[in-house]
């Protein structure tokens, strides 16, 4: 339990990577969609999204070549559950976050492979 805390709470340590689990809260997105959210490089996100998934506070699923992340379900464990809940309830009105919300549906508006194809290039 203490070594559950100590991962969610080292995951949740990053405006970063608060930003990506709020973004989740809309539903799943291919890495190149939290890439292109957050700015970052694939190599930064793809770090980020592996602390989150160690701490559980993320699944993903693989489809072919491309990974999507969601947030943990149902079966993820009780303190994980509360940080999700918790994060959400103190986050949603940041403003940072809100517009994060209005860029994610831009981005949700793009072809993934086409979005993927175009980070791999640069």
């Amino acid at each position: 339990m203490v070594r559950d805390l100590l991962d969610i709470t080292k995951a949740l340590a990053d405006r970063n990577r608060l930003r990506a689990v709020m973004a989740l809260g809309a539903g799943e997105l291919c890495v190149c969609q939290i890439i292109e959210l957050l700015g970052l490089a694939p190599s930064t996100v793809s770090k980020h999204m592996s602390i989150l998934r160690q701490a559980r506070l993320v699944d993903t699923r693989k489809d072919g070549r491309w990974v999507h992340y969601r947030l943990a379900d149902g079966n993820a464990p009780a303190p994980v559950k509360d940080a999700l809940r918790w994060l959400h309830r103190h986050l949603a009105d940041d403003p940072e976050i809100v517009r994060d919300a209005e860029k994610l549906k831009a981005i949700s508006r793009l072809n993934p492979e086409e979005l993927c194809k175009g980070q791999c290039k640069g």
